[in-house]
């Protein structure tokens, strides 16, 4: 068996190095140079599992403690492994690859009972726990990092104002939807910055409890409704719709008719802004270890995909922008502000916890900068009339909002922050 697993990760192994001591002692390096990574395997079987499945493998053992790294640290050996310019799969991975693309619309049915279950083992987690590592306003999504060097609460804000000015807020009182409201952050920036009035649904009691709490807080109840729904339920119309990192929950099988209920729901002058993580390369499978033990129901969808039932649903696509490393940044802020808490982290779960959100943070900012990842902002209205000409209007609309920011309340902090 060590052989075999000295053969497969010399051939994955074309840039850097990396030191391997196998469950029986047996010591080698793969690749060329110095190894500033040494991973050492605990058990024969965890050897033989990362050999016959390592996309769902090496999740599992990291976290169960079957593999250790004696020397760097998971976000060194994860840039290590997804950096490789090309991975030579082995005979299992090809099949099993085939396999899940095979039942993918399968894995990805999410009616609304299941699609209430899939947001629930995520978001329904002791809240805590996200207040350690997201900004103040808990924005669990693709921050817009205007500069470099920008921190995390500056770059969220900028995401905020960046969509807002995309939404076309050109008169106050317009109504507006936000399909996947999380904690309830946006949906308050745009009631308090542009005057909206926001209905914001969720399918996470946790989050709709933290979302009403601070509504009342800001003294915006009467701008602001939270709602514990399902968007298939809802009825419109609404001037402006903004989804922000929902759609990946949403399902391939089920696009078409997302962008029908969105047709729906939209007055006919209105205008939406989806943003969504999306693919640079060829539609294909969510990694097994995320879908399993983070994201249940979740896909990440390529353009390609995604524009077609765009089209069928009788929409206008206005505008695209693709957001390129800004995830990366953010899950590296991310990271490091969960291993700054990783004591406090300790006090809410386990170990075997610790190392799998390290895990799922780390991998997820590999994938972003080297897996093809990337985020889309795409602006859809119902009549192409419905946005200005050119593309000024947004940065305008931006420097409204921030001498609106300039002018509002110190922001909001959550209890213990």
């Amino acid at each position: 068996m060590d052989l075999l697993l000295e053969w497969v990760l010399k051939r994955v192994m074309t840039r850097g190095a990396l030191e391997v001591t196998t469950a029986s002692g047996r010591q080698f390096v793969a690749g060329t140079g110095v190894a500033r990574v040494h991973i050492r395997f605990r058990t024969t079987a965890a050897q033989v599992r990362l050999v016959l499945d390592p996309e769902l493998a090496l999740g599992e053992i990291l976290t169960d403690g079957d593999l250790v790294i004696a020397r760097g640290d998971m976000a060194g050996l994860l840039d290590l492994l997804m950096s490789q310019p090309y991975v030579h799969p082995t005979p299992t991975a090809k099949l099993l690859y085939r396999a899940r693309m095979a039942l993918r619309r399968l894995a990805q049915f999410n009616p609304p009972d299941r699609a209430r279950r899939n947001v629930a083992h995520h978001y329904d987690l002791d809240g805590r726990l996200y207040s350690l590592f997201l900004d103040a306003d808990r924005q669990y999504s693709c921050a817009y990092f205007e500069e470099p060097g920008q921190s995390l609460d500056d770059a969220q804000l900028a995401k905020k104002r960046h969509i807002a000015a995309k939404l076309v807020l050109d008169r106050p009182g317009l109504s507006t939807l936000d399909i996947g409201c999380g904690w309830g952050g946006l949906s308050l920036y745009l009631a308090e910055m542009a005057d909206a009035r926001m209905t914001g649904v969720t399918l996470s009691t946790e989050q709709l409890g933290v979302a009403v709490a601070r509504a009342q807080e800001k003294g915006l109840s009467g701008k602001v409704a939270f709602r514990l729904e399902d968007y298939r339920a809802l009825h419109g119309p609404f001037d402006r719709i903004v989804s922000v990192g929902m759609f990946e929950h949403v399902g391939v099988r089920h696009y078409a008719d997302y962008f029908r209920k969105v047709r729906d729901l939209l007055d006919e002058n209105g205008v939406m802004l989806l943003h969504s993580i999306g693919r640079s390369d060829v539609p294909a499978v969510t990694n097994p270890w995320i879908a399993r033990y983070i994201f249940p129901g979740g896909y990440i969808p390529a353009l390609s995909e995604v524009l077609p039932e765009i089209e069928k649903a009788g929409l206008v696509v206005t505008d695209i922008e693709i957001l390129r490393l800004h995830y990366a940044q953010t899950l590296k802020a991310w990271r490091e502000r969960f291993l700054a808490h990783r004591e406090e982290v300790l006090r809410l779960a386990d170990t075997r916890f610790c190392r799998m959100w390290e895990f799922y943070l780390a991998a997820s900012e590999m994938a972003f900068r080297h897996q093809g990842l990337m985020v889309f902002q795409i602006q859809i209205a119902r009549r192409q009339e419905a946005v200005p000409l050119t593309r000024d209007y947004i940065a305008a609309a931006e420097a409204r909002l921030r001498a609106a920011e300039r002018g509002a309340a110190p922001p909001l902090r959550l209890a213990g922050e």
